[in-house]
């Protein structure tokens, strides 16, 4: 059978490979297939998963793992289900690396692993460092991932500080799955909004109120003082259009550069920055559209060029080039997917506000009209994110003067704990984040749990040295007996398929609620077993291979928080 293993001599040091639930599906997607190939189960290959369902058993009397495989082909085969789960069970049976297998209920599948097999993956962890949990299935992939992209016309606020967590992890999770990725914040430097920035700045440097429309807080005032320090107090004196366009210029440019700086002490920062109005100035909008005039995704309607986007699930089609001959702001978008895929992106994906919903239909119809399949573009849409304090909502910014900023949330509680509570909630909820909670350093504070658990391995490897418990004096994996350690090693084992799965799904709270688990699994074994010896008792190998385990969930933990930008400290 194809997931069979020769059996490893642990006396001599040569040990089977890391039993990972990865690889463990593979063997359970591998006997049906062999079972198929004998002609034992009627089915077409392309039937079975690619990666069969697995879960922990809720009783660990009744094994290691459970599997709901041959509930889930039973019908199509043909077979009664308990049938099928036979047949199964005695295929995997077969494979070195697994104990036994048993069916239970209607047909599923309890499959406990050689305790040996398991414990191994305790060296291998540490073994393969900061590569353990990192796969190859987006090789090939670029991904272009677009985020935070606020408007240079004010500090970041809540809403950019998800997108800044959360984008940055969704790259690091899809290339520690093996793909390409570029980070891109798209500079919104072209249209109205702008306009107002610059005659805000001009009314503060003139001392009179902000402008209809226009911003107001500390912050404008600052950067209008420091563009009258950089030009000249002259400067505010200028006729009034000229003025704004000193304003403009260079306002724009030193907001941006508070953005990049405030972004950078996040731990966010971009491979390109690319700015909107040379969409504008470089023609690409116009070849854009005429592209998609002639693959018919435009039509002309009362005076207007409109795209086709109800083809592609929106409520209306969509105004490209207004009736007067200027363009829509989509038309700007459409000119800036053209130019990712033309840089070489296969896949573009952006992360937008709860207010950008109806983007989703209007770029994958652009990238039909371009040429694209309309998959190969996701929009991720995230909800709001609010403050509390004491129990009463943080409503204001002192620098901003309207809303909270990402700056504020980072005085409040730090990086780490900011990026990680932005980062262990889906997009698609809204976010209430307590900040009295996130500063706290307690088990409820879920941030502390995790780097907790981390100091905590770091500390057991000290304590072991001191008194001569070493890594490289033994191994005996078949040791691990008890059963903290083998639910343990269950989640050790998980991290690469959870890895892959927040790649897949553009979720990276995946990482963090599975950190959380591998941080109680690995509390609970600390209380329950001992790394270094009581008393005047000898170190033995079990002494020795329990360190192995500690110090492969210090790997997973610091892997697992890399992925999010969150650090893993070594004292707490």
């Amino acid at each position: 059978m194809s997931p069979r293993r020769p059996a490893g001599t642990w006396a001599t040091g040569q040990y089977h490979d890391p039993v990972t639930t990865a690889e463990l599906a593979a063997a359970v997607r591998g006997a049906v297939i062999d079972l198929i190939d004998d002609g034992a189960i009627p089915l077409d290959p392309a039937d079975v998963p690619e990666v069969p369902h697995l879960e922990r058993a809720r009783d660990r009397a009744h094994g290691d793992w459970a599997t709901n495989i041959a509930l889930q082909l039973a019908r199509r085969a043909g077979i009664p289900p308990r049938e099928l789960a036979t047949r199964l069970a005695h295929a995997l049976g077969a494979v070195a690396w697994i104990a036994s297998v048993d069916v239970a209920g209607p047909g599923f599948l309890n499959i406990t692993l050689d305790k040996a097999a398991a414990g191994a993956l305790a060296r291998t962890i540490v073994e393969r460092a900061g590569g353990f949990g990192q796969g190859v299935a987006l090789a090939g992939q670029w991904i272009n991932v677009e985020f935070v992209s606020a408007n240079p016309t004010g500090p970041i606020h809540l809403g950019g500080a998800r997108w800044a967590a959360v984008g940055d992890a969704i790259a690091r999770i899809l290339e520690a799955d093996g793909a390409r990725v570029t980070r891109e914040y798209y500079f919104n430097d072209h249209g109205a909004q702008i306009d107002h920035f610059a005659a805000s700045l001009l009314a503060s440097a003139r001392g009179e109120n902000p402008p209809e429309n226009g911003y107001g807080g500390q912050y404008i005032a600052d950067i209008a003082s420091r563009v009258v320090d950089d030009a000249g107090p002259h400067l505010a004196d200028l006729p009034t259009a000229e003025a704004r366009d000193v304003f403009r210029s260079r306002g724009v440019a030193l907001m941006f550069d508070e953005i990049k700086s405030s972004l950078h002490d996040f731990g966010v920062d971009f491979d390109v920055y690319f700015h909107e109005e040379s969409l504008h100035t470089s023609g690409a909008v116009d070849a854009a559209l005429s592209q998609l005039r002639a693959n018919g995704s435009l039509y002309q309607a009362d005076g207007a060029w409109w795209l086709r986007s109800t083809e592609f699930g929106d409520d209306k089609d969509r105004v490209v080039i207004k009736s007067d001959g200027t363009p829509a702001y989509i038309a700007a978008d459409i000119a800036y997917l053209r130019d990712k895929k033309a840089r070489g992106a296969t896949h573009a994906v952006f992360l937008l506000g709860a207010d950008h919903h109806g983007y989703i239909a209007r770029l994958k119809a652009a990238a039909a009209g371009l040429g694209d399949d309309p998959d190969t573009v996701e929009v991720l849409i995230g909800q709001l994110v609010s403050l509390v304090r004491a129990g009463k909502p943080v409503r204001m910014s002192k620098r901003a003067g309207t809303v909270v900023t990402m700056e504020d949330l980072v005085e409040a509680v730090g990086v780490d704990a900011a990026r990680y509570a932005m980062a262990r909630s889906s997009i698609d909820s809204a976010l209430t984040i307590d900040l009295d909670l996130l500063a706290s350093q307690t088990n409820d504070n879920p941030v502390f749990y995790v780097q907790y658990a981390h100091a905590r391995t770091v500390n057991v490897d000290r304590n072991a040295a001191a008194i001569g418990v070493m890594r490289a004096d033994g191994f005996a994996p078949e040791l691990l007996e008890h059963s903290t350690e083998a639910v343990l090693l269950g989640y050790l084992a998980s991290l690469p398929r959870v890895v892959h799965q927040a790649a897949s799904l553009r979720e990276p709270h995946r990482v963090a609620r599975y950190l959380e688990e591998v941080a109680g699994a690995y509390h609970k074994w600390y209380d329950a077993c001992r790394v270094a010896p009581l008393g005047d008792d000898p170190v033995t190998d079990l002494h020795r291979t329990r360190l192995w385990l500690n110090d492969a969930t210090r790997q997973v933990l610091a892997n697992g928080l890399g992925l999010l930008g969150v650090s893993a400290p070594e004292r707490m």
